[in-house]
């Protein structure tokens, strides 16, 4: 990213700090930094459950400052009190997810809180860790079209051209949601005959559509499959142009993956399609 006069901007290095996985931290903090714009350098720190730990992110955090670059940014989902001190002592800005916000639910509930590490990434709930892992299975099960013996099963079958989506937001709607979602390809047999797949008609009231702009397909395939037919953009416009009008002719719900996250994908379909999920 360059300024005004077309010399590049200094990128703002942020850490994501974790007793976990750093996900949540990586989520969470994802989400502030969209809000501007500015160049970030991203660092993920999984596994800051230590002070030993601790002291090397800060012994690293301090370094950057020493060499000139500006302050650096701290996410910390840490939980335990002394290793989230000692983060503190980091020359940085220092944003802590858990004083935010569990600190203020403590008072409003009257209740302390467990401070245990992971318990939002644990396996305590049987029940929804097993919901969690039979949509996975279903989804890894159901994916591309492979069968579709058990789609009365589905909570959602996801249909598209190929490349457009459509096994990411299977699996993210499984592990998020414990959704059972299977995705079928469209492909060009289907397309030219227009109308919803023999085999899918049973299903129909269950289709969700993924579409994308021809330009971007291309671009995709073109990594897969450069200089073929497959990926000429010609053929990405055909495809695209006759899956469009079959969910328009159909009435199937869909939604252009093109410059929208997995998320927010798995969000419209649970939305759209009034789904239940089966894990939080």
């Amino acid at each position: 990213m360059v300024d005004e006069n077309g010399v590049p901007r200094p990128k703002r290095t942020v850490f994501f700090v974790s007793d976990r996985t750093g996900i949540t931290a990586e989520t969470l903090g994802h989400s502030l930094l969209t809000q501007f714009d500015v160049d970030f350098e991203q660092v993920t720190l999984p596994f800051v459950d230590n002070q030993d730990r601790a002291r090397k992110v800060v012994e690293q955090v301090n370094r950057l400052s020493t060499v000139g670059e500006q302050r650096p940014v701290v996410f910390s989902t840490v939980v335990q009190d002394d290793v989230r001190e000692l983060l503190r002592t980091a020359n940085a800005a220092f944003f802590d997810f858990f004083d935010a916000f569990i600190s203020p639910l403590e008072q409003e509930l009257g209740v302390r809180s467990s401070h245990t590490v992971g318990q939002a990434h644990g396996v305590g709930d049987t029940k929804e860790y097993s919901a969690r892992i039979d949509a996975m299975n279903f989804a890894l099960n159901h994916d591309d079209g492979v069968t579709t013996r058990q789609y009365d099963k589905a909570d959602v079958v996801i249909v598209g051209v190929s490349r457009t989506g459509k096994t990411p937001v299977s699996v993210y709607l499984a592990m998020q949601s414990g959704i059972y979602a299977a995705n079928y390809p469209l492909t060009e047999d289907d397309l030219i005959n227009g109308g919803v797949p023999r085999i899918l008609k049973p299903y129909r009231a269950k289709l969700f559509g993924l579409t994308i702009r021809p330009e971007r397909l291309q671009s995709i395939r073109a990594e897969r499959r450069p200089n073929s037919r497959y990926a000429s953009l010609q053929q990405c416009q055909m495809e695209v142009l006759r899956a469009e009008a079959m969910f328009a002719r159909e009435k199937i719900r869909f939604v252009d993956s093109t410059n929208v996250s997995i998320e927010e994908i798995a969000t419209t379909i649970v939305h759209q399609c009034g789904l239940k999920r089966r894990v939080y």
